[in-house]
């Protein structure tokens, strides 16, 4: 080798069975953690709700909006979306992926009630998702929940990132981090 000279070192290739196998993971991850915050917030809708003797049977959706807003967060991340500060420290890509992603799954939701909606024979009027009791206040208290959900979601995304997987697992479950190699 001459002097001077540098070697680049390729990460190795991943074969179809790996990537969809990451993929799959990946995706589980995200709808566990969707189905939890959307599970909790129906549990609490039907809490309040009952305390005023009113019937709430609004389970299956979180398993439906965990599903569907699991797959396009997957493929939003799959096409970089909100990776704008990616090299920065972590509270800003946290941040920002969370005001970004509230707004992608807000946008998602309102184009995916419509859609059912007319599916279903209603017009487009109709079919308009009320969220958050309709009102501009209940919109932003919607999103700031969102939001304020995304943060930890982000967060443990953005340190895996940031210092790779099997360190940030190793971390998490032995308390320490793995011997460099």
């Amino acid at each position: 080798r001459a002097s001077g000279s540098t070697v680049v070192v390729h990460p190795p290739k991943r074969n179809l069975k790996t990537a969809a196998l990451d993929e799959a993971k990946s995706f589980v991850g995200i709808f566990i953690y969707l189905f939890v915050v959307f599970g909790l917030l129906s549990l609490h809708a039907w809490v309040v709700l009952s305390a005023e003797n009113i019937s709430y049977r609004f389970y299956g959706m979180a398993l439906i909006n965990a599903l569907v807003l699991s797959k396009i967060i997957l493929l939003a991340e799959g096409f970089s979306f909100a990776d704008k500060f990616k090299n920065q420290p972590l509270v800003y890509p946290v941040a920002y992926k969370a005001v970004a992603f509230t707004a992608l799954l807000f946008a998602a939701y309102i184009v995916e009630e419509i859609l059912v909606g007319l599916w279903h024979g209603k017009s487009l009027a109709e079919s308009f998702p009320v969220i958050g009791g309709g009102t501009i206040g209940g919109w932003l208290a919607a999103a700031l929940i969102m939001f304020i959900a995304l943060i930890p979601f982000f967060a443990f995304r953005e340190m895996t990132r940031a210092i790779g997987r099997p360190q940030f697992y190793a971390l998490c479950f032995t308390g320490r981090l793995k011997a460099a190699r």
